[in-house]
């Protein structure tokens, strides 16, 4: 029971994080269309750390079963 609820929330963050890092990337490379490249790297590497999260998350819970 514990894990599970360990994991949903480890899971909600990041999925919440995620959306808001494509969601203003998106919106950057709307208004500047010429930078569109360097965003979309930083925005991986924002959904890259954020997925991080949910990793440790993933982790955690097992740690907590056993």
């Amino acid at each position: 029971m514990g894990r599970g609820i360990v994991y949903g929330g480890a899971a909600i963050g990041p999925g919440i994080g995620i959306g808001i890092v494509v969601g203003n990337a998106i919106t950057a490379m709307a208004r500047q269309p010429e930078a569109a490249g360097m965003v979309r790297t930083t925005m991986f590497l924002g959904i890259a750390f954020t997925e991080a999260l949910a990793l440790f998350g993933f982790v955690l819970a097992f740690i907590i079963a056993g």
